[in-house]
Formats: structure tokens, C-alpha cells, sequence
């Protein structure tokens, strides 16, 4: 595997610098009690000893054990008549030798022990404070698709980990984190997470373990670089079990609610739409039920229901283009016929199409002089400023003037319609645009399908311009629409 050759090159370089330099200081000590300092044989054994679990302690087991045999050795041949041969001729140094022997590799596997036990507390300890790290972070994480990915990446990071990776089997994906690839045990991934086994590399230090929930297997996990105790591995199997499962529960709920809105919303728009459709049809219905009963004999009353029936005819056409325009405009099929318009002709031809509506109503109208001619689509932008005003009429009362007004502005040229109604919340301010939506006191009082503020954006979205709303509880609504100058539209 990649990666493994070095590090075995590593560790056999490390133990042999080890035991080089245990014989260095056996050595050192040798040659200081033998040539620079006049000490008795008990002294020297207990320079061996502290030197011994000096390496015990620092390195371990192995290399306080080498160090045990390279000191009896130096011992007996430097420090025990006869001096320079390894023969003993006073029978009681051989019992202080084997002694010292059997002392000083006690005494390194007793502080090997020690050492070991510190270090797996440690461990123990670093591993606890890893896993609590990782559940605040899973915690913290959004439930969604990316949520597995950013559970590799946290696993990666807080473990320490060079190479993670985290197999789904509800999704089949594989995601995988840390700077080196684990590629190879693709196979190891999916056999974990089907059977439920558990595969090592005590050489590439790699493991691969399934990740269970309830008893089966939902996924596995592979980590690299793993010096996590069988417990710390089950814990984490266990928390990434519990984050997988949240993102599913998230997702099932989210579907569920987006059913429980889809539904909610079909009635709402079929509710608004057979209400806007049944006030043009009553009079509909009313003006030629008249007309069919013979009762109306005057030409002028005849013409009037005729006219009735004609312009409610078209109210009707209207609300059928403007549910058709809405659903052109989503799927991104809205064609724009651009050509130079005057924005007083715009504004004028929406004034004559809504003159049945206005009838009555006092309107301002306050157009600046020397106005650039723009590049629009003329139908669109007219249905746009109409849906405007519409809403202006629909949330104002009878007796309170409108205003429509054009003027040049840094963000282009600026169409605004104003009303005196009741203004529009703050809170509802960033939501009036989305469609079928109504504020909360608008349901039974105003009639209307949601649909016309939504129509009105996208329509000056297609243009390259924007719309907003500016309002104050109680002090009436402005609605703009900024739609862009260009430079030959300025020298038009």
C-alpha cells in the first residue's frame, strides 16, 4: 500500500538509532568508572541500573533489555576479577551478577509496564476528548446530502487521521477525507458493510470496520493511521451510526413536509383561483342570464350588459395568461420581444387596460421629463407595473389616492406605484415576492391567488432589473421597479 514502505523504513531506523545509542551509554558509563573515576563495583552497578531504567523509561522494553545484557557483559569483564576475561572466579560474583542481570530486567519491565500503562491512559484519555470533539461537531452539522462528507472531514481532522474513508450503503457513495487516498480497499468497504466484518492491516495500519444501527450494518468506515483502542473504535462506529441516521431521519422529514406544503398549497391555490375566477363568472352569468330572459329591452341597457359580459370575459382571459406567464417564467422558457419603448407609453397603456378597475379611484400620476427610452419586452413589463397597481387597489382603501411615478435613479430607471394601506410588516417583506404567498390577515379579507407580486419579479428579473418594496406599518407601501439604461438606450 502506499505509504507503508516508509514508514516501516522509519520505525527499523528509529529502533537501530535506539539500540546504537544504549550501547553508547554503556560504553560511556564503562569508560568513566574504568579510566576517569575510581568507584567500587557496587557504585558502577547501581550507575548500570539507573542508566537501564533511564532507557527503560525513555524508549522501552526492547532496549532497556539490550542494555540489561550489554552491561552485565561490561560489568563482568571491566569490574569483576579476573579483570579482562569474561570468567568469574569468586563464586559470590556470580550471584551479585545474575542478580544485577535479574534486577535490572525486572526493573525495565516494571517501568516498561508503567510507562505502558501511562501511555494507554493517555491514550484512553485523548481518545475520550476525540470522540466528545466529534459529537458536538456531528451535532453541529447540518443533516443534508453533503452531511457524510463534512462527517469524513471531521473525522479526518480531530483524529488526526491521514486517510478516511466513509461508504453509505443507502446512498452507495463513498466519501472520503484526509491528504492520502484510500482507494485499494474499496472491496474492504463494501464486504464490511454488507457482512458486518471487521478487517485490519497491522502494516499499513489500516482498519476497516462496519457501522451498524439496530444490529445490521448501514455503512462502514476506514481509517488510516489508527492507534484507536477496540472500544474508541466502536464508539466512533457508533457515532458515525447516529449522524448517518439523523441525516435519514432529516430527510424523511423534510419530504414529509414538503408533501404536507405541496398539499397545503394545492388547496390554497385552488381555493384563491376559484375564488378570483367566481366574481367575473357571476357577472358573467348574472349579465347574460338578463339578457337571455327578454326582460332587458333598451338598446343602451342591453350594450351595457354586453360590455359587462365582454370586459369580465377579459378579466377571465387575463387570469389564465397570468397562471400560463408564471409557469413559462419558472421553467426558464419566457421569451422577451425587446424594442424602445417611452416608459409614459408603458405606463399609459397599463392606465387604459385597468380603467374598469380604477374607475372611481383617485390616481396621481408623476412622470419626470426626458426620460431614456428602454430596451423591453412592452406586454411583459405592462403585465408587471398592472400586477403593481392591482395590489395597490386590492390593500387600499377606496377613499385613499394612488400614485404611479417614473424617474431616473443610480440603480436605472425607476418605476414606483404607492399606496396609502395599512404598509406591510417587516417581517412579511421578504416573502411577499415568493409565490402563492399572502400575509397572515390577507387569507379571508383581500381577495387573490399570490401570484402576482411573484410574476411581477420575475418578469423584471428577466430584464435585468429588480423590485423591491419600501413600507411602514401604517404608512402605506411603495413598490419599485429598477429596470437598467443601457448606453444606447441614454443616446437613443
Amino acid at each position: 500500500m502506499p505509504g507503508v514502505l516508509p514508514v516501516l523504513r522509519w520505525r527499523s531506523v528509529r529502533v537501530t538509532l535506539h539500540l546504537a545509542a544504549v550501547l553508547a551509554i554503556t560504553a560511556g558509563i564503562t569508560f568513566v568508572c574504568s579510566r576517569l573515576i575510581r568507584v567500587n563495583a557496587t557504585t558502577i552497578g547501581f550507575a548500570y541500573l539507573v542508566a537501564i531504567l533511564v532507557i527503560a523509561t525513555a524508549w522501552g522494553l526492547l532496549e532497556a533489555i539490550v542494555a540489561s545484557v550489554a552491561a552485565v557483559l561490561c560489568f563482568n569483564y571491566f569490574f569483576l576479577p579476573p579483570v579482562g576475561t569474561f570468567t568469574i572466579a569468586d563464586p559470590q560474583n556470580w550471584v551479585a551478577l545474575l542478580a544485577f542481570l535479574v534486577t535490572s530486567i525486572t526493573a525495565s519491565q516494571l517501568s516498561a509496564h508503567a510507562k505502558q500503562r501511562t501511555r494507554e491512559a493517555l491514550d484512553r484519555q485523548q481518545d475520550t476528548e476525540r470522540l466528545y470533539a466529534l459529537s458536538r461537531a456531528i451535532l453541529l452539522t447540518e443533516a443534508n446530502r453533503t452531511a457524510p462528507k463534512q462527517i469524513a472531514n471531521q473525522i479526518a481532522q480531530i483524529f488526526d487521521f491521514p486517510a478516511v474513508s466513509l461508504y453509505d450503503r443507502d446512498t452507495g457513495d463513498i466519501h472520503r477525507a484526509g491528504p492520502e487516498d484510500l482507494r485499494a480497499i474499496d472491496d474492504e468497504l463494501h464486504e464490511a458493510a454488507v457482512q458486518g466484518t471487521l478487517f485490519h492491516d497491522e502494516v499499513g495500519q489500516t482498519t476497516v470496520t462496519s457501522i451498524r444501527l439496530g444490529g445490521q450494518p448501514i455503512g462502514s468506515l476506514a481509517i488510516r493511521g489508527s492507534s484507536l483502542s477496540d472500544g474508541a473504535l466502536q464508539a466512533l462506529s457508533n457515532l458515525v451510526a447516529i449522524a448517518l441516521e439523523k441525516v435519514r431521519g432529516q430527510e424523511v422529514a423534510s419530504r414529509a413536509e414538503a408533501a404536507r406544503q405541496s398539499e397545503e398549497l394545492k388547496s390554497t391555490l385552488l381555493d384563491a383561483i376559484a375564488h378570483e375566477f367566481k366574481t367575473p363568472l357571476t357577472s358573467i352569468k348574472a349579465a347574460a342570464s338578463a339578457l337571455l330572459s327578454g326582460t332587458v329591452s333598451k338598446t343602451e341597457e342591453q350594450r351595457e350588459l354586453t360590455t359587462v359580459v365582454n370586459e369580465e370575459a377579459d378579466r377571465l382571459g387575463r387570469l389564465v395568461t397570468e397562471a400560463i406567464q408564471m409557469a413559462r417564467l419558472e421553467a426558464g422558457k419566457i421569451q422577451l420581444n425587446r424594442s424602445m419603448h417611452s416608459v409614459e407609453e408603458l405606463i399609459s397603456a397599463v392606465l387604459q387596460q385597468m380603467t374598469a378597475v380604477t374607475e372611481g379611484r383617485r390616481l396621481e400620476v408623476g412622470i419626470a421629463s426626458d426620460l431614456p427610452m428602454v430596451e423591453v419586452d412592452p406586454e411583459l413589463l405592462q403585465l408587471a407595473i398592472r400586477h403593481l397597481l392591482d395590489n395597490a387597489l386590492k390593500y387600499s382603501s377606496p377613499e385613499s389616492p394612488l400614485r404611479i411615478s417614473a424617474a431616473t435613479g443610480e440603480r436605472g430607471l425607476m418605476i414606483k406605484v404607492s399606496d396609502k394601506g395599512p404598509g406591510i410588516p417587516e417581517r412579511d417583506q421578504s416573502r411577499i415576492f415568493e409565490k402563492f404567498y399572502r400575509g397572515p390577515n390577507t387569507h379571508s379579507r383581500v381577495p387573490g391567488t399570490g401570484m402576482g407580486l411573484a410574476i411581477a419579479r420575475e418578469i423584471v428579473r428577466a430584464h435585468g432589473g429588480d423590485i423591491w418594496v419600501e413600507s411602514s406599518a401604517g404608512q402605506g407601501a411603495e413598490f419599485c421597479i429598477a429596470v437598467p439604461v443601457t448606453a444606447r438606450e441614454e443616446t437613443a
